[in-house]
């Protein structure tokens, strides 16, 4: 059976490398493990602005242009209707845009966040302390939404599993056997991941060097 082309080496690096982020950044977070909390924030920010970036010169099915339907055709993709094109359909596109809304949100905000005691985000000393305060205030309660947008997305698998359709292996293979009256022009993920690896390393290296050094002695 043929099969077509769907998802780049990027996205799927980004999709997984959120999924393994937001687990560490929970875990340490709980267990007061800040220097790693740190680290794993940074990636995080580095992991986002590379999606975003890459959602506007990657693949057909990663551009950010790609998120955006109509009401109409959001409602129809609620009520089953085929795809035309390969990629996220318009209900499944806008939980991408939740998504990357809340977790810039919360990573954003982690860089104003303060514990007053021993740990300042980066950008704390550039912002009013009421500013600082409500970042704080927003990083803790976004997690729960961010927690429910996951049990949505985990829902909405099991609900197109039991439809027939996965949506899984797509996202490991990068290729679904769905047929589509127009294929995505894809391109390489090796670029996306470049420019990660460039970023990870400026924000690591900078705002992240005390931490890495602590995590590493």
């Amino acid at each position: 059976m043929q099969k077509t082309q769907v998802w780049d080496g990027f996205i799927r690096f980004f999709h997984w490398s959120m999924v393994a982020l937001i687990a560490l950044l929970y875990y340490s977070a709980e267990n007061s493990l800040m220097e790693l909390h740190f680290v794993a924030g940074f990636s995080l920010l580095s992991l986002l602005a590379t999606r975003l970036i890459w959602g506007f010169i990657g693949s057909d099915t990663a551009k950010l242009s790609a998120l955006i339907h109509s009401p109409k055709n959001t409602l129809a993709a609620i009520k089953g209707a085929a795809q035309e094109t390969p990629g996220h359909n318009a209900a499944g596109s806008y939980m991408v845009i939740a998504f990357l809304i809340l977790l810039v949100t919360q990573a954003v905000t982690g860089l104003m966040t303060t514990d007053d005691i021993m740990y300042d985000g980066p950008l704390v000393a550039m912002v009013s302390g009421d500013l600082s305060s409500l970042a704080g205030s927003l990083h803790h309660q976004i997690f729960d939404w961010i927690l429910i947008a996951i049990a949505l997305h985990i829902t909405a698998i099991v609900v197109y599993k039991l439809k027939g359709k996965a949506l899984v292996p797509p996202m490991i293979t990068g290729k679904t056997t769905e047929s589509y009256k127009q294929n995505a022009k894809m391109k390489s993920g090796w670029v996306g991941f470049a420019i990660f690896c460039v970023l990870l390393t400026a924000l690591l290296t900078t705002w992240g060097a005390e931490s890495v050094k602590t995590l590493l002695s």
